[in-house]
């Protein structure tokens, strides 16, 4: 087996097996309780509605998407797909890892896992140039829509994790309210998700937060100060999405379409 098949088969296992222990954890559930069961234990204000989390099936439909396409014998020396390498089969152990760790209550442990899951999907927004390479067809699509979409809900879960964590920690906040500190990492948030608008004009990252933002305006309703923040941010997302694409600057390397086998 060459290294190009060896990757996609890897690639292909390795989805299918988050995908099985994701389904175990809603249908067991895995510990005897779900993810939801658990976010909702304790007062996290970052934490948005639970309608938003459906988000997870356009995401695995997108990975499917993806592992399906890397794994066809004309994308085999695609070299988009030799740049991800083993990153996302990375991704789907930090996945796993999270899950089991999360279920179980190692809540600290639960952010390493997070972190080495939003590590490895930057990696691979970076190394195939997300927003910067002009693509088309299927490359478009189950390639940098699906890692964007991806990456996006990761940044918002990683945000929340660490809230979270650190609530179950009995961490006081420096004193300051969990109001403020859910003010800060919106504000926080929205930054990062600007960034990715300005340099990287990315409508489905930005989309991903805009689809969260609105879940905690939903959730948080009762806490007037967060779901207003929460509102102006996404005011702000749209606001700078509008700005990126009326000015339409060109990006560096963007000049060239590749995926042209898609």
């Amino acid at each position: 087996m060459n290294r190009d098949v060896l990757r996609q088969f890897v690639n292909i296992v390795a989805l299918v097996a988050t995908v099985i222990v994701n389904g175990l954890s809603q249908g067991l559930p895995l510990n005897g309780q779900t993810p939801a069961q658990i976010s909702n234990r304790l007062p996290i204000l970052f934490v948005p509605d639970n309608y938003v989390f459906s988000i997870w099936g356009l995401i695995y439909t997108l990975l499917i998407g993806f592992v399906v396409y890397q794994a066809l014998p004309s994308q085999r020396e695609n070299p988009t797909f030799r740049k991800i390498g083993y990153w996302f089969a990375l991704s789907c152990a930090a996945n796993i890892g999270w899950i089991f760790l999360f279920h179980w209550n190692q809540f600290g442990w639960s952010v390493l896992a997070m972190l080495a899951l939003l590590g490895s999907l930057l990696m691979i927004y970076m190394r195939i140039g997300i927003g910067v390479t002009a693509v088309r067809g299927a490359m478009r699509w189950w390639v940098h829509t699906a890692f964007s979409v991806y990456l996006g809900w990761i940044t918002v879960a990683t945000v929340a994790n660490i809230a979270y964590a650190l609530f179950d920690a009995g961490w006081n906040g420096f004193g300051i309210s969990g109001e403020v500190w859910t003010v800060v990492m919106l504000i926080v948030a929205t930054g990062i998700t600007g960034f990715m608008v300005l340099m990287r004009r990315d409508w489905a990252y930005s989309a991903v937060i805009i689809w969260a933002l609105i879940g905690i305006v939903v959730k948080q309703a009762g806490t007037p100060v967060v779901a207003t923040t929460a509102g102006i941010m996404v005011a702000a997302v749209l606001a700078a999405l509008a700005a990126r694409f009326l000015l339409n600057r060109p990006q560096g390397g963007a000049g060239k379409l590749t995926g042209a086998a898609a």
